[in-house]
């Protein structure tokens, strides 16, 4: 069974920085894009960051130039990189990887969440 466990997040400061990571486990042949999204209260689920498995990279509007998505394909870990941090990037943020799996001899590739991690940022 494939899982995505993330850890990081926290309270900080507006203007400060914060870390999250993101690991793949279970039994699986590959992992393709992996990214992360995020919610906030009353608001739709947005994506942030995504990374492919070559290292191609995109970012939303809001993020770009302070945050940083990377990824160790060794360790199936996908992170972000959060500096300059502002209220309004407080959310809850989910980890997400489009992961290849074998079903009945079947290569079978669909999208996975992660649990979420709480994200505040103090004015």
């Amino acid at each position: 069974q494939v899982q995505l466990v993330e850890s990081g997040g926290g309270l900080v400061q507006a203007g400060g920085s914060l870390s999250l990571s993101c690991a793949a486990s279970g039994s699986f042949l590959s992992i393709n894009a992996m990214g992360w999204y995020r919610q906030a209260p009353g608001k739709e689920r947005e994506l942030v960051a995504a990374i492919t498995s070559g290292g191609a990279t995109n970012y939303a509007d809001s993020v770009k130039g302070r945050f940083t998505i990377s990824r160790d394909n060794a360790k199936n870990t996908v992170y972000l990189q959060m500096n300059s941090l502002k209220p309004e990037d407080t959310a809850v943020y989910y980890c997400n990887a489009d992961i290849a799996t074998t079903r009945a001899w079947t290569r079978v590739t669909r999208s996975y969440w992660g649990q979420g991690t709480q994200v505040i940022v103090s004015s």
